[in-house]
């Protein structure tokens, strides 16, 4: 039986390709135009898997995403990198002249302000997702209206790329993560980690979690903090290690179980960026 995936946006989008890079082609997709709703869908065993991305090398972490994950207590049993490469297109036959308008997630929108720059007559709309766009134009016949999307959107679309490359940082990635609601599998072949923890609010309590983190050998690529709506000025922290000996993490966990408040593994994972 095919794999069932969950992917925000529309067959074309940057989610699709992940999915397929991930979990190979032969899977069975559905999409969501809210991570919210994906997400959802998850916890109801509806769908098997949900890729969300979590962060750009660009733009910083989605900040949104890491409430999600928490709050629906869905696992992080995966990642993906992929690099981002933005092209515009339209309807075949048209020129950069031709377009008035480009609608497209704000995010592709911000990763392309140079581009827009050089090219001042043309309205820039914030969407929901970019291959959606491509979808509308190509199924309304929509002259003059441009989209932001992928070289997979523009073949399954039937558009013309009017300009390829266009994001302003070339070297661009996205981290995505790969979600599952209940991670029965328990894998010893992990070196990666997802943590969310809250800590007193006193001085010294940060570093005092860094340092074990730090004696126990583990590295620390990523930190997040997220203020508790409830509780005014204290915050919860997400952070990701790794690690080249599972024995160096499982002490670490042990330790910081104790020393934190909230203590919670988001995911226990391969690192994709061994490479």
């Amino acid at each position: 039986m095919k794999k069932n995936i969950g992917i925000q946006g529309v067959k074309g989008s940057f989610h699709h390709i992940v999915a397929n890079s991930y979990f190979g082609e032969e899977i069975s997709l559905t999409e969501f135009l809210s991570f919210e709703e994906m997400i959802s869908t998850l916890c109801k065993d509806q769908i098997d898997y949900a890729v969300m991305a979590i962060e750009n090398s660009t733009a910083g972490s989605i900040i949104p995403n890491y409430a999600l994950i928490d709050e629906y207590d869905v696992n992080i049993v995966g990642e993906y990198y992929l690099q981002i490469i933005h092209n515009l297109m339209a309807l075949k036959g048209q020129s950069i002249n031709d377009i008035k308008e480009v609608q497209s997630h704000p995010m592709a929108l911000l990763q392309c302000r140079d581009f827009f720059k050089k090219n001042p007559n043309i309205t820039l709309v914030e969407e929901k997702d970019t291959a959606q766009i491509a979808k509308k134009i190509a199924k309304n016949k929509i002259l003059g209206l441009g989209a932001i999307a992928s070289k997979l959107a523009s073949k399954i679309y039937e558009l013309n790329i009017i300009n390829d490359n266009i994001q302003t940082i070339k070297k661009n990635q996205t981290r995505f993560v790969i979600l599952q609601n209940n991670n029965t599998i328990k894998n010893d072949n992990i070196n990666k980690a997802s943590l969310k923890f809250e800590l007193d609010h006193k001085r010294g309590s940060l570093a005092t979690i860094l340092n074990v983190l730090s004696d126990c050998k583990l590295n620390l690529t990523k930190i997040q903090s997220m203020p508790k709506i409830q509780t005014p000025w204290r915050y919860s922290f997400f952070v990701d290690v790794t690690f080249d000996k599972l024995e160096y993490y499982l002490k670490a966990k042990s330790i910081i179980e104790i020393m934190a408040k909230e203590f919670k593994v988001l995911g226990e994972y391969k690192n994709s960026k061994d490479d």
